[in-house]
């Protein structure tokens, strides 16, 4: 994925990186330099965090940075960047308020109640600005000085002489806010540049949720809404919410095989690139074997490809794989598959997007496989609009010419079969899997039934898994109702022959 930092958008003054991955493209390139800016959240959201990624990032490209804290020491601020193996060596860390400072009987202000002077103890900080000249300067937190301040009119003078006199000095401040104000008090909007706010979203199963959004931004263009971010060990990374408009590349639309004639005949010429298939049916009816085997071709035409496991474990994938005639293990050693097991509980859209939109930018992947959209949509019933994420997902990638193949089971095994969420408008082709009955054995079919790119067979065709692989027999002629899992004979089409597979592993 490109970093946005390092092309700002036409017409715009110059940016500086924040140093937080992901966040630079939120912002399209950065922050505007020599601004104040609000850093808002509830404790635990990742401010401090944040705060000391944008003073290493400064420190990396030589400015000279502070750190100027009420709410923390600076034994524990250092404690806290240990923990994600950074040391604070070049960064000024300044307390600014000590023990004498906080004592209740010495009745001392932050700032003199003039409304011009400022206080001796912000004295001290003017005086170690001017000694030090920093570049950034991190102000943590306006909650204690807005308890110390004791008046919101006098809190108000006090950010308006601090913005005056950090602006004149040209530095880039951030101030943390940890929303302890009562609800509705914006003031600091006003006052601030640009307002960033992060949240946390703890729900009844899983890890939380954290997201971020630009509230505001002065004299730039952001992308708006909320983006999931992550605060691992190495700090925080945020996740950009995935616009597929802004996604185009050029690709040959021709179609390629899935590696069974009569497949291809079923889809009418194969798989088209920048397009998505849905394979629909019950458990154990041959659905990610299929999508195995048209995987399989690509990476014998020398493409790359991308496997992203959410039900099945990796190892059981790999075994079963090969008892059916089709070896992955040479392909992953050899750099062309990326198999990823994804467990949903931890993983939150905005990150898987992410982690998608890397296979196809770095990785150049071709062909992508999801299995199965059960467990990702199951996994997050508390997210929102989670349909329509998958939505500029599928067309990111239809507009990056990627292959896409979803797994989607159903419930039941003969006669109605259900699926708790439809997703057939947002797939160009529909591979329908059902059961039937015939000679006393439980048989597979199968049909296409939709396709917006090719004219395709309206057969339907016999599936059999084999030690030799994915076999698809003549079109079903003689039967009548195989769809309903109870067909009538009428004729004499020969079935596929052979013992079905033993190992009840096929889905």
């Amino acid at each position: 994925m490109t970093d946005s930092a390092t092309s700002q958008p036409a017409g715009e003054g110059p940016r500086i990186s924040t140093g937080v991955p992901g966040l630079d493209d939120v912002l399209r390139g950065g922050l505007t330099p020599s601004r104040l800016y609000l850093l808002e959240g509830t404790p635990g959201t990742g401010k401090t965090t944040l705060a000391l990624q944008f003073l290493r990032d400064g420190l990396a490209r030589g400015e000279r940075t502070l750190y100027v804290t009420l709410s923390e020491t600076a034994d524990e601020l250092r404690s806290a960047a240990a923990t994600h193996g950074w040391s604070l060596d070049g960064i000024e860390v300044y307390e600014l308020v000590d023990d004498m400072g906080l004592d209740p009987d010495s009745e001392q202000s932050i700032l003199h109640p003039s409304e011009v002077e400022l206080g001796e103890t912000v004295r001290e900080v003017i005086a170690r600005v001017d000694e030090l000249r920093p570049d950034r300067v991190v102000f943590d937190s306006l909650s204690e000085l807005r308890l110390l301040a004791q008046n919101p009119l006098r809190y108000r003078r006090q950010i308006l002489a601090l913005k005056r006199f950090f602006a004149k000095r040209a530095c880039t401040v951030l101030m943390l806010d940890d929303k302890t104000s009562e609800t509705g008090d914006v003031q600091l909007h006003s006052i601030a540049h640009g307002v960033l706010s992060l949240d946390q979203l703890a729900r009844e199963y899983g890890s939380e949720r954290r997201r971020l959004r630009v509230v505001k931004m002065r004299g730039i263009k952001f992308r708006g809404g909320y983006h999931d971010f992550a605060l691992e060990t190495g700090g925080v990374r945020v996740f950009p919410r995935l616009v597929a408009a802004e996604h185009h590349a050029s690709f040959d639309p021709k179609g390629r095989s899935t590696g069974s004639d009569e497949l291809d005949m079923l889809f009418g010429g194969g798989l088209v690139p920048g397009t998505n298939t849905l394979l629909l049916g019950p458990s154990g009816v041959g659905k990610t074997t299929t999508a195995i085997r048209c995987m399989l071709a690509a990476l014998e035409r020398g493409e790359r490809a991308t496997y992203y496991l959410f039900d099945e474990g990796l190892a059981t994938l790999l075994a079963r794989s090969s008892l059916l005639g089709m070896d992955l293990g040479s392909h992953v050693e050899a750099g062309r598959l990326t198999i990823t097991q994804i467990d949903p509980a931890e993983l939150s859209p905005g990150e898987f997007a992410t982690l998608v939109r890397e296979a196809v930018e770095e990785q150049r992947s071709a062909f992508v496989v999801i299995d199965s959209l059960n467990a990702y949509l199951h996994a997050m019933p508390g997210e929102q609009y989670l349909l329509l994420q998958m939505h500029e997902l599928l067309s990111y990638l239809n507009q990056q010419g990627v292959t896409t193949m979803l797994v989607l089971g159903q419930h039941g095994v003969v006669g109605e079969v259900r699926t708790d969420v439809d997703l057939s408008y947002l797939s160009d082709c529909i591979l329908l899997f059902r059961f039937f009955e015939a000679k006393g054995q439980v048989r597979t079919a199968l049909s296409v039934v939709k396709s917006r790119v090719n004219a395709h067979e309206r057969t339907i065709r016999e599936l059999r898994l084999s030690a030799s692989g994915l076999q698809v027999g003549e079109s079903l002629g003689d039967f009548e109702g195989v769809l309903t899992g109870l067909p009538s004979y009428r004729g004499e089409v020969a079935m596929l022959t052979g013992r079905a597979p033993s190992d009840g592993g096929a889905r």
